[in-house]
Formats: C-alpha cells, structure tokens, sequence
C-alpha cells in the first residue's frame, strides 16, 4: 500500500481538512504503520513512546486468538489502518484532534487499495469504569463527532440519521461508519483490550462484501471465533441493515428497551 510523501500527505489531507482548531491541531495524531513503524501524516512531528506503546499492543491484541473479526485481523495484518492516541477519553480537545484525523481517514481511504481498512483511536484513562460506563462516554464522544462533522457535511445519504432505523449508520465527514467499541472491562472477550478504544469502519466495505457474497463467509467464521472463544455468541450480532446497528458498538448487551442516547445533529 505504501506511504505518502510529507508533501502528499500535507495536500490531501492537511490543507482540505476543516477542523484546524488551535485545540484539533494540538490533540492530531494521524499516524500510520510502515515497515514496522509508525509515521505521523498530517505534521510529521516524531511519534510518542506512548503512541507506539498503544499501537503495538492494539496489533498484538487483534491478531492474538482473543479477538474474532477475520476482517478486523485483515486491516491489521496487511497495515491497512491508521491509528490516533488521545489524552483523554470523553475531553474536547481529545474529541477535536480525533475529528481532525477521522476527516483525514475518510480523504484517504479512497487512495488505500486494501479491502478492509479502519481508524482506530485509543484513549489514556486511568480509571475505567464498567460496560454502562463505556456505553454512555462511547455515545458521548460519538454525540461530539457529529456535532463536530455537521458543522462542514451533511449526513451520508446512504444510511438514516434515526439512531433507531434497521438502516442507521454513523457518519462523520459524509460517511457512514460501523463503530466498535473496546475497553478493559467488557464482558465480550473480543472487546476486552486494554485502553478504550473506538475503531471506525466504512460501511462501504460491509456493502461490497455483502455485494460480493463474502459478508456471509466473515460472519460464519466471526461466530465461530466467538463460540470458541467465550463459548457463546454476542447476542447483539445481529443481520446487517436488519436492526439497528447501533446496539451493537459499545459490546453491552442491551435490554431489549434500551433507548440509543445519540440524536444526529
């Protein structure tokens, strides 16, 4: 796949990217992985010992038997990802630098040949609370990313804005994204890692893999993973563009009157 130049990276990304707060610019850790290591897109400056720390244990974690998206294991795998470390998870800052490196994934997953590519951004937090708690900061950073976005795009007309259509998807700089949602205590053992964590994944590529007949084969082989794994199978997984996806992004298992607390701008 490669990777740009700093003068390419600056004009595809950088100088039509909206969200140049003094705040998105200081929180911005657009970083992407090459030969082992990784580089910062949109300012070049060096990467933090933290950030890479995050990065490595994301990869180890998805590639590890303890995690069960074959897709996920492929982005990774094959280094079609770009990964962003934030201070805080749920501050404006933190929410202002992701907006500006979410932006710079959806320029550049055009130019990106891989089938399944994804952003992923970790948070520090010293104290992490449990499954309802990460629901509620997930949809909060997820309320500030689109109020964020509306401010410069209109919502993909592809997917509805009711968070409770069978067809309502995130979207943020005009795509529609699948969420998920990781942190060190779900009950989901392929959600468990160590930092929360948020990975964005075009609904484009789960609308292709349906075109193309592979959607079915992933989610057989997910399932399995799953029983395998846990010994059961996330009872949120439910068929794509059937329910809405949003019971699915924090892991939880909701109850069956659970109310998304999202409302699209």
């Amino acid at each position: 796949m490669g990777i740009l130049t700093a003068q390419q990276a600056v004009a595809l990304y950088g100088a039509e990217n909206p969200f140049t707060s003094p705040a998105a610019l200081r929180a911005s850790n657009y970083c992407a992985p090459a030969d082992g290591a990784l580089s910062r897109l949109l300012d070049w400056r060096r990467v933090s010992s933290r950030t890479r720390f995050a990065e490595k244990a994301f990869r180890a974690f998805v590639l590890s038997s303890a995690f069960s998206c074959v897709a996920g294991k492929a982005a990774i795998a094959s280094a079609a990802y770009r990964f962003g470390r934030y201070s805080d998870f749920g501050s404006l800052a933190s929410s202002e630098g992701l907006a500006r490196d979410l932006c710079a994934f959806v320029a550049e997953r055009p130019f990106m040949s891989a089938r399944y590519a994804s952003f992923i951004a970790v948070f520090d937090e010293s104290e992490c609370g449990g499954e309802r708690w990460f629901e509620t900061a997930l949809w909060r950073e997820l309320q500030r990313l689109a109020e964020l976005s509306a401010r410069h795009f209109a919502w993909d007309s592809r997917c509805a804005d009711d968070v409770e259509a069978p067809d309502f998807g995130f979207s943020f700089a005009g795509k529609a994204f699948f969420v998920v949602g990781l942190h060190p205590n779900s009950s989901r053992l392929s959600r468990r890692f160590l930092m929360p964590a948020l990975v964005f994944n075009a609904h484009e590529q789960f609308v292709e893999a349906r075109r193309n007949g592979r959607f079915e084969r992933i989610q057989r082989l997910v399932r399995a993973r799953e029983l395998t794994l846990q010994g059961s199978v996330n009872p949120e997984l439910s068929e794509f563009g059937r329910r809405s996806e949003a019971r699915q992004y924090s892991g939880r298992h909701a109850e069956s009157d659970w109310r998304c607390p999202f409302k699209a701008p």
